[in-house]
């Protein structure tokens, strides 16, 4: 593999979407311009989103360079991981099965739902009065 390959792919989490770019490196991860330490809080967002690297032992092959936009952070880790997951399938196929296996290959497809006309919110409804 030539270093001057990049492999990019989406990932999408609720309202959130992450297009990232891998290539062949010394395992840096930057999100919109920053370290992903610095723009992920807390520490289960940080995990989540290196998860794909950890289970195929690439956290030191590749560097991965990350544009996250809307939603939260939480959804933009959970984004950015299925974006590298899909990335590294790219890469190598044979990565394909440890992933899966993880479940790092799933879009998780719940979103917010919507609210209706006629009530305050998604389900609630306004008070019912008999009389």
């Amino acid at each position: 593999m030539a270093d001057t390959v990049i492999f990019t792919a989406t990932g999408r989490r609720k309202t959130a979407v992450a297009r990232i770019n891998l290539k062949a490196g010394k395992g840096t991860l930057t999100v919109n311009g920053k370290a992903a330490d610095e723009y992920f809080l807390t520490p289960e967002q940080r995990i989540e989103l290196r998860l794909p690297l950890v289970v195929t032992d690439s956290q030191k092959k590749f560097d991965v360079q990350i544009r996250a936009e809307g939603g939260g952070l939480q959804g933009q880790a959970g984004a950015s991981s299925l974006a590298i997951a899909r990335a590294l399938v790219q890469v190598d196929k044979e990565l394909r099965a440890p992933l899966r296996a993880q479940g790092l290959l799933t879009r998780d497809s719940r979103m917010k739902e919507r609210k209706k006309s006629g009530q305050p919110g998604a389900r609630k409804r306004f008070q019912f009065s008999k009389r």
